[in-house]
C-alpha cells in the first residue's frame, strides 16, 4: 500500500476538520508551516483571512465574513446589523462584520473582512445568544430580540432607520415575540424607548 504524502496527509486533516483552520490550529495537528503554504500555493488552499485557511474543494461558504469571527474571536458574539440580516429582519446590506467583545478587550488583529467592534457588559455578552454551526465553523449570534434592544441601545451608532424598519419588518414576521422583546428590554434599561415605537408600529 502506498503511503500518503505529507501534503496528502495535511489535505486530509483539513476535510476532517471541516475544511477551515487557522495556521495554529493546523500545526497544532501536526501540519507544518511549508506544507500550508505549499498548498496554498499550488492553489487547494484559500486564505480567508491572515492566518486562516479554507480548503478549496469544500463546497463555497455561504456565511464567508463569519468565518474569521468563528475562528479568531472565541468570545465574540455577532451582533447588530450582521445579526440583523443574518435573521432576516433588514434591507441594509452590512458593509462591516459587527461583533460584540467583552468589556475591557483588544481589538483583535483581523484585516479581512472590515470588522466594527462593541465592547458589552458581561451581562450584556451572555444574554440571547444562540450558536449555529454553519460552514464547518461554529460562530455565536444574539437572538432576534436580544439584537433588536441592542439596536435600540447603539441607536445612535447605527442609526435610527435602521432600528425602526427592523422593527416593523419584526412585527410584520411570524417571528414575533413581544414578552421575551419588553423582558430583554427591562433588563437593559431601554423599556421608555422601545414601547412607543411598538405601540405605533403595532397600533399602524
Amino acid at each position: 500500500m502506498k503511503k500518503k504524502s505529507k501534503l496528502e496527509l495535511a489535505l486530509a486533516a483539513f476535510r476532517k476538520q471541516g475544511g477551515i483552520l487557522t495556521m495554529s490550529e493546523a500545526i497544532a495537528i501536526g501540519i507544518h508551516r511549508r506544507e500550508l503554504y505549499t498548498l496554498r500555493d499550488r492553489g487547494d488552499l484559500e486564505i480567508v483571512s491572515r492566518g486562516l485557511y479554507r480548503l478549496v474543494e469544500m463546497h463555497a461558504p455561504s456565511l464567508p465574513d463569519f468565518i474569521p469571527v468563528a475562528k479568531k474571536i472565541p468570545r465574540g458574539v455577532i451582533c447588530l446589523i450582521s445579526a440583523l440580516a443574518f435573521h432576516e429582519i433588514t434591507t441594509q446590506i452590512p458593509h462591516f462584520v459587527y461583533v460584540a467583545l467583552p468589556s475591557q478587550t483588544h481589538k483583535p488583529a483581523i484585516s479581512y473582512p472590515p470588522m466594527r467592534y462593541f465592547w458589552y457588559t458581561e451581562e450584556l455578552l451572555k444574554t440571547g445568544v444562540q450558536e449555529h454551526a454553519i460552514d464547518g465553523c461554529i460562530f455565536k449570534i444574539f437572538d432576534i430580540e436580544k439584537t433588536l434592544v441592542d439596536c435600540v441601545k447603539f441607536r445612535n451608532k447605527i442609526g435610527m432607520y435602521v432600528v425602526l424598519e427592523a422593527l416593523k419588518m419584526y412585527w410584520h414576521s411570524r417571528k414575533t415575540n413581544l414578552d421575551k422583546l419588553f423582558e430583554y428590554a427591562k433588563l437593559f434599561r431601554v423599556k421608555k424607548i422601545l414601547k412607543p415605537i411598538m405601540e405605533t408600529i403595532v397600533s399602524g
